[in-house]
């Protein structure tokens, strides 16, 4: 295993509004508004930040979620909400998904500055690109581009924003001329305290991984073993090398869907009360969007036909994560279930991510095990129920890190960059 003597974990934290299952919402901790009151937004904010989280992410979605799978299917949008918090706390990093698919990188270049510099340099943007017919029809489409095709116009999108945030540094005019984009101009807004925004990009193609090596500085990834894990994160750090950058510039942090309590058996049995308080379907629905294929047509007591498994007939019109169906597809040939065996395992072991279900002092042995063995730099962590989750994160998970000497006591730096940098090198892993 890797030795790692310096640095710390890096530890974000995925808000997904309420949480990532759909019966967050009947929390006695909510109420009806909680996800558009203020009052909520700040108290996510300053939680993070008494625990010395690095960030806390936001989805973005353009297009209302399906409740059937979707715990969140209404979302604010997340530079204006990031905002709001930004003014409430002071070293937290905040990070906003936006989608190269739908937005105007002049447009997105300035708001993501703008909102950079005012927030003291922590802003960081994940780099995704949109899928679903649903949300290309909110922007007067038919259906989205090819996969391939999205990729294409995310690495020069993000190209372009790269040299307008340049052009904030050094007044120089930009003149782009490329495949898809052709400006000529330069950002007013002033550089920020960390220069610019970080970069970070989630996705599992074979695309997704070179735009990631190229260009970011942490992966939002997918992993649902330990295995896999080292495997992605040799990959994307060769990447990087590849490109003339450190092993250490990128920072893989995969998801992590968790669900607490102070003994396993007590977790097992919330995890279980809140995927049967959540709709019927819950489970079905999201096996059939990731691995493209309606599971509500497989026999629940027979093993997944080798049709299923295999990869999609046209990959370029398939409409799921690539990253979360290759590692659902590698979970069920390696362990072979039946479809009803797997749907249950996936209320502890996750669907698409990873899942947890423990205790916290489980949770760091988890966490430390994966980061010693160089399959991560940390992770983006998912609470079941964001009102409860994340206080036990701030108060339980971290301080049993700091003791041991994983985790900073302190915040070191008051930059998203400067947190990503102070995080444990990787030894020129890749």
């Amino acid at each position: 295993m890797t030795d790692r003597r310096t640095g710390h974990v890096l530890l974000g934290v995925n808000v997904l509004v309420l949480g990532y299952l759909p019966a967050a919402w009947q929390s006695p901790l909510l109420a009806k508004d909680s996800f558009v009151d203020p009052r909520y937004w700040e108290a996510i904010g300053r939680t993070a930040e008494r625990g010395t989280l690095d960030a806390i992410f936001l989805a973005d979605g353009p297009v209302l979620g399906d409740p059937a799978y979707d715990a969140n299917p209404i979302r604010l949008e997340p530079t204006v909400n990031w905002g709001h918090v930004a003014a409430v706390t002071e070293r937290i990093g905040l990070v906003a998904t936006a989608s190269t698919t739908f937005n105007d990188p002049f447009e997105l270049a300035e708001r993501l500055l703008s909102w950079d510099h005012l927030s003291g340099g922590r802003a960081g943007w994940n780099i995704v690109t949109t899928r679903g017919a649903a949300a290309a029809r909110n922007f007067g489409l038919p259906d989205v581009p090819l996969r391939d095709d999205r990729y294409d116009r995310a690495a020069e999108f993000a190209d372009v924003v790269r040299a307008l945030w340049d052009s904030a540094e050094t007044g120089r005019e930009v003149r782009h001329h490329g495949e898809l984009f052709r400006m000529q101009g330069r950002l007013r807004v002033p550089p920020s305290k960390q220069g610019r925004p970080v970069l970070l990009q989630a996705g599992g193609s074979p695309k997704g991984r070179a735009l990631a090596g190229r260009v970011a500085e942490g992966v939002f990834s997918a992993e649902l073993t330990r295995d896999g894990a080292v495997e992605h994160y040799r990959l994307v750090k060769r990447l990087a090398r590849e490109h003339g950058r450190s092993p250490d510039d990128v920072k893989i942090l995969p998801g992590l869907l968790l669900s607490l309590g102070s003994t396993e058996q007590e977790a097992r049995r919330r995890s279980d009360e809140l995927h049967d308080a959540g709709p019927a379907s819950y489970s079905v629905q999201w096996l059939s969007q990731s691995i493209g294929y309606d599971a509500s047509k497989l026999e629940l007591d027979e093993p997944f036909p080798e049709e299923v498994l295999a990869a999609p007939a046209d990959p370029q019109t398939f409409q799921g994560s690539m990253g979360f169906r290759e590692s659902i597809v590698a979970q069920i040939r390696r362990t072979g279930p039946t479809v009803r065996e797997y749907l249950k395992q996936t209320r502890y072991t996750g669907s698409g991510h990873s899942g947890f279900v423990g205790t916290p002092e489980q949770l760091a042995d988890h966490i430390e095990d994966w980061f010693q063995a160089g399959a991560v730099d940390g992770f983006n962590l998912q609470p079941d129920v964001l009102a409860d989750g994340l206080e036990v994160i701030t108060d339980e998970l971290v301080p049993i890190l700091r003791r041991r000497g994983l985790y900073r006591h302190e915040y070191e730096t008051d930059t998203l960059r400067g947190h990503f940098r102070a995080g444990s090198p990787s030894h020129g892993l890749g």
